[in-house]
């Protein structure tokens, strides 16, 4: 996802993303605490997309 389509999104659609985003990353370390994922980059990738949500979170908070 990319920073620009995250700064798009309303403050509640922001938190609703954070919120699936975590979730996804969660379910994955899982499948792969059982067993190997396909594409374990998949894991970097959410962990990255989080945090950019948190940072535009940051932003318009520190923005008000």
């Amino acid at each position: 996802m990319k920073i620009k389509d995250i700064r798009e999104l309303s403050d509640e659609e922001l938190a609703g993303k954070g919120r699936d985003l975590a979730e996804e990353l969660f379910k994955l370390k899982f499948q792969h605490s059982i067993r190997p994922l396909e594409n374990p980059a998949n894991l970097s990738v959410l962990r990255k997309d989080i945090a950019k949500v948190k940072t535009v979170m940051t932003e318009r908070r520190s923005a008000q």
